[in-house]
């Protein structure tokens, strides 16, 4: 499950697959360095992404 506290680097690890819905969602720096330590919450706060909706494709 994931959720909007956790770091785009530790979903990723866990969930390779997940990276093309980022990247669709508007999240083009998936392989930047500091995105890696930033949570997807921090992310789409960036991105002007709403973060729940993001959370329930990711974890559809």
């Amino acid at each position: 499950m994931i959720e909007k506290t956790m770091r785009i680097g530790d979903i990723l690890e866990a969930n390779p697959e997940k990276a093309e819905i980022l990247l669709d969602a508007g999240m083009h720096c998936l392989g930047c360095p500091a995105s890696q330590a930033e949570t997807l919450e921090e992310a789409c706060d960036v991105h002007g992404i709403d973060v729940d909706e993001l959370v329930k494709k990711l974890n559809s």
